[in-house]
């Protein structure tokens, strides 16, 4: 079989539905509905003239050729990664291209704050051009494993073999609602789950549950990817939802937002630095790494 970029792409979904332990796992991940998953993968099958996994009620598995393809694909991408990096590295040599992958709206957190580390980086290495992508944590995550991205700085969703993480600051989530939600002027004490649960609760797709875990609902009645998608839908007043406090704070300030049960509904998501370390750094990788964890280390209280 001649390889295409369709097929590219196609093993590339293969790949996260594996990682993801299935279809319907896949979907947040992917973005896509699970008929457009299945067709894809049947597509993919069609291709390589055999059957790859078993899908259906009783659970999702491999076949023998479907844990080979796996296996290699996984080794495909990651040496085009790895290959990328050092056609970067041979091509820019002297000026060197650094790429830094970061998630949305955190640029309002006071402990999230990277410039100082950017600034000290570019002082010392003028002539490296940096490259800053902005991506949802799950996407983040893939970009890292791949190689496009150097280093990624989020609060990841899950941990993947051969990646070093290193924890550099927390981040505060509260529960709010909008000022056109019933809630919104009820007191605090006379709100408890069974209360919340009469209304819609959004969750993300990249929190994996976490975020509806403490209402015991089986599936979010909204989903988002992203923090700004969040707090619109919130200050709709027809969905409550998690949101960082800094994040929040400019829509409290208004009086658009409130926290509800503050005492109760927090959660904190560790942010990390997140690399390849599968192979040793290149030097401007390095080197911005250790100014990064340096920066962080000294705002950490004692």
């Amino acid at each position: 079989m001649m390889m295409d970029q369709s097929d590219l792409k196609l093993l590339r979904i293969f790949v996260t539905i594996v990682e993801a332990g299935g279809f319907a796992p896949a979907q947040s991940q992917l973005n896509l509905s699970l008929s457009t998953i299945s067709s894809y993968i049947t597509t993919l099958e069609t291709r390589l003239g055999f059957s790859l996994c078993k899908r259906g009620r009783g659970g999702f598995s491999l076949t023998g050729e479907g844990q080979t393809v796996f296996d290699d694909a996984h080794r495909l991408f990651k040496s085009v990664g790895q290959f990328e990096t050092k056609m970067r590295s041979l091509r820019d040599k002297l000026n060197g291209t650094l790429t830094i992958g970061l998630t949305d709206n955190t640029i309002t957190d006071p402990n999230s704050s990277i410039e100082g580390t950017i600034a000290r980086f570019v002082e010392q290495a003028p002539d490296v051009t940096l490259h800053l992508l902005t991506y949802p944590p799950n996407e983040l995550l893939r970009e890292v494993v791949t190689g496009a991205i150097q280093i990624g700085i989020c609060s990841f969703p899950k941990t993947v073999l051969g990646l070093t993480y290193i924890d550099l600051y927390s981040e505060m989530h509260r529960f709010y609602c909008g000022q056109d939600h019933p809630l919104f002027h009820m007191p605090d004490d006379r709100i408890d789950i069974d209360e919340i649960r009469r209304y819609r609760i959004v969750g993300r797709k990249f929190w994996l549950g976490r975020d509806l875990k403490d209402f015991a609902i089986a599936r979010p009645h909204a989903t988002v990817s992203d923090m700004e998608a969040e707090a619109r839908l919130i200050l709709s007043g027809a969905f409550l939802g998690y949101l960082p406090e800094h994040y929040a704070q400019q829509f409290v300030g208004q009086g658009r937002m409130r926290a509800i049960r503050p005492d109760q509904f927090f959660t904190e998501a560790m942010f990390q630095a997140s690399f390849d370390t599968s192979q040793q750094l290149e030097p401007i990788t390095q080197l911005f790494l250790d100014m990064l964890i340096e920066d962080f280390n000294q705002r950490r209280p004692a």
